[in-house]
């Protein structure tokens, strides 16, 4: 998606036209009519008097400023014509001023290039009051940012521009457009620069300003929405960069909102605005939310551009993935099968290629395990030796061949990928950090634990470098606490498991499903440690969680409470357990005979909580009476036999990344 910045820069330097108003960013192309009336407010009657003919743009301020380009002049300064024929030589010198300011201005709003206008903006310093150079300022910025090679650059002339605003608002106290904009610009350069917090800051007070303009009436909707739209896309961008991924959903949404406000109810924009938010929904495994934005995409590309087109082709591919995380497996591969053929089609070899990959994988999801291979063969050889999609290929091909339990074929392939791939971390970290998640999981399957751990260590390593990913690493995290955990390392997973819960929280939102896993798997580790109170702590927000992502009748959330029975049953705390367990029976009953067998258990469990709970009672009454003698048959050894628990009910992790529960991933 591109950066939201460069779109805005045309606004300061063309005029208002009415067919290019409604046309939002891609191209540049969009404009403001209120925003040569700027907020840097010029004082002086000269700067008033060489815009007259410029009245018309004035619905946001009646104080212009620097005004769209006009035609350059080749003539000289000393022999300029005023209006009434008179020469420059005979002007007094404050009419000459006039012109020399005109003329300046004009050369640097005439200027193309980025090293044209920096030096046009050197003879403007010389000549123009620093509070008159907020709009030059403005620009100049916009114009670094969209060229994207000097970001430090462009947030010293977007922290001028903002001083002069803020100032000439303090005289005013009114809001203005280019102050909002100049506080976007400041956003895109300091995310530019990976300084994130300082991007959220920015963001979030440009739009407190454009709020406010729309309160005080100052500026139309029309003139606000290309703005705040710009704002919206860098909040998703940033709060996305921040690893808070549901949160920049929201803005991404709101984004599309105000696109579906300005353009045409079938703009091929639009399509792709669409396709863009079912890409965000998938990169958080909401297939669910994914799904409609995408169907629509594909609907409003099928009307522009035909059902044959590349566009079209992109969309079904999306689709494939969406109905994959759907487990929707014939669904998907249809959606890929008629991709494959656009693409082929239009010659798009690179995409092509990938789709075949894609359709292994979902063949390999419906089990077809020789079908899949025998893709894999065949698009195996239309790639380089060293190259990533060859690394891929041999990834898929190993699940395949390990969904055969031919284990050695399987390592073998996995070890021709890693060999590729080792020779791409420096050029392609995430892509190979992908990889290697994939890989562990492999290795995992065939319980190879320590060479999976080994992997994905080195796999948190990796993404740790790059700042947008960590989410990623919160699910590395929680995928190598888990594996630490099944292999008995309990003490070595703790820290894993809690480092995971807090990154996902930050990314995912605190009710996502995902972390109610990781707080599943912490709950055990504590178990197993002996801190049943702790245990209880996050068994029971893994429960809370479940049941507001699941509900409360899913298998996980039923587990969830299963989980805290057992922790307050450590505890001694048979009331409660008791009181947690009925639940567990009462839902494994909702599932009817299909969960027979999971019933049965849970009401075994229930008995012999109850049976505790009795001698647990007991203990306690006899504790406040005398101690009976010994021919009434009683002793203190006999009654301590009745408060073992752990042998017969202890605990197990539970795993976060199982067929029911996905392990979140990139």
């Amino acid at each position: 998606m591109r950066r939201a910045s460069s779109r805005l820069l045309s606004h300061l330097l063309q005029p208002p036209t009415k067919t290019s108003y409604y046309i939002l960013y891609r191209d540049s192309t969009t404009h403001f009519s209120c925003l040569a009336a700027a907020t840097t407010t010029v004082t002086t009657n000269d700067r008033s008097l060489s815009h007259k003919s410029h009245s018309h743009l004035n619905s946001c301020s009646k104080t212009p400023s620097f005004l769209p380009s006009r035609p350059k002049t080749s003539q000289n300064l000393n022999t300029l014509v005023d209006p009434n024929g008179q020469n420059v030589s005979k002007m007094s010198s404050r009419q000459r001023k006039i012109k020399e300011r005109s003329q300046i201005e004009e050369a640097f709003e005439s200027a193309e290039s980025a090293d044209d206008m920096l030096e046009a903006f050197k003879d403007m310093e010389a000549s123009f009051d620093e509070r008159e150079l907020g709009l030059a300022c403005l620009k100049m910025g916009l114009k670094l940012d969209q060229e994207g090679e000097d970001p430090e650059k462009a947030l010293s002339f977007a922290q001028r521009a903002l001083k002069i605003m803020d100032d000439n608002q303090n005289n005013s106290n009114k809001s203005s457009l280019p102050l909002a904009m100049t506080l976007q610009l400041l956003g895109s350069a300091s995310y530019s620069l990976n300084r994130f917090n300082d991007s959220l800051g920015y963001l979030n007070r440009a739009h407190r300003v454009l709020s406010k303009i729309e309160q005080e009436g100052s500026c139309s909707a029309n003139d606000i929405r290309p703005v705040l739209h710009a704002v919206q896309f860098e909040l998703y961008n940033t709060k996305t960069a921040m690893g808070r991924r549901e949160e920049a959903i929201g803005n991404l949404r709101k984004s599309l909102e105000i696109k579906e406000m300005t353009l045409e109810e079938d703009s091929r924009e639009l399509g792709k605005a669409n396709r863009d938010v079912a890409e965000a929904y998938v990169a958080v495994l909401n297939f669910k939310e994914a799904l409609p934005f995408c169907l629509k995409a594909m609907e409003i590309h099928k009307t522009q551009l035909g059902h044959n087109s590349v566009e079209v082709a992109h969309d079904r591919r999306l689709l494939g993935v969406i109905y994959t995380g759907l487990e929707e497996h014939e669904k998907a591969l249809e959606q890929n099968q008629l991709s494959q053929r656009v693409l082929k089609n239009w010659g798009r070899s690179s995409d092509l290629l990938r789709a075949e990959i894609d359709a292994a994988n979902m063949q390999i999801a419906l089990g077809r395990y020789d079908e899949a291979i025998n893709t894999l063969k065949a698009v195996v050889q239309q790639t380089d030796k060293e190259s990533e999609d060859r690394a891929l290929i041999f990834i898929s091909m190993a699940k395949a061949l390990c969904n055969q339990e031919k284990f050695a074929d399987s390592k073998r392939c996995l070890e021709i990928s890693c060999g590729i791939l080792d020779k791409k971390e420096s050029s392609s970290p995430l892509n190979v950090a992908e990889a290697f998640m994939e890989i562990s999981m492999q290795y995992e399957t065939m319980n190879e634990f320590e060479t999976a751990i080994s992997l994905l260590k080195r796999t948190m390593a990796m993404l740790e470098k790059l700042p947008q990913e960590q989410h990623s690493v919160g699910s590395v995290s929680a995928r190598i606490g888990w594996l630490l955990l099944l292999t008995g390392k309990v003490e070595e997973a703790i820290p894993y498991l809690e480092d995971a819960a807090e990154r996902l929280k930050e990314s995912f939102g605190s009710k996502h499903f995902g972390v109610g896993y990781v707080y599943n798997n912490l709950g055990a580790a504590y178990l197993e440690l002996e801190r049943p109170q702790s245990a209880a702590q996050v068994f029971a927000y893994a429960k809370d969680i479940m049941d507001v992502s699941l509900g409360p009748h899913h298998a996980d959330s039923i587990e969830a409470c299963q989980n805290l029975s057992k922790a307050y049953a450590a505890m001694g705390s048979y009331p409660l357990a008791i009181n947690f367990q009925e639940k567990v029976v009462e839902a494994w009953e909702g599932h009817g005979p299909s969960a027979q067998d999971e019933l049965k258990e849970a009401i075994r469990v229930l008995e012999q909580l109850k049976s505790k709970a009795r001698g647990s009672s007991s203990e306690s009454l006899m504790k406040a009476l005398p101690l009976p003698r010994e021919s009434e048959g009683l002793s203190g050894r006999n009654l301590k036999s009745h408060v073992s628990f752990k042998e017969s009910y202890s605990s197990r992790p539970v795993d976060c990344c199982s067929a029911s529960s996905p392990c979140i991933s990139v």
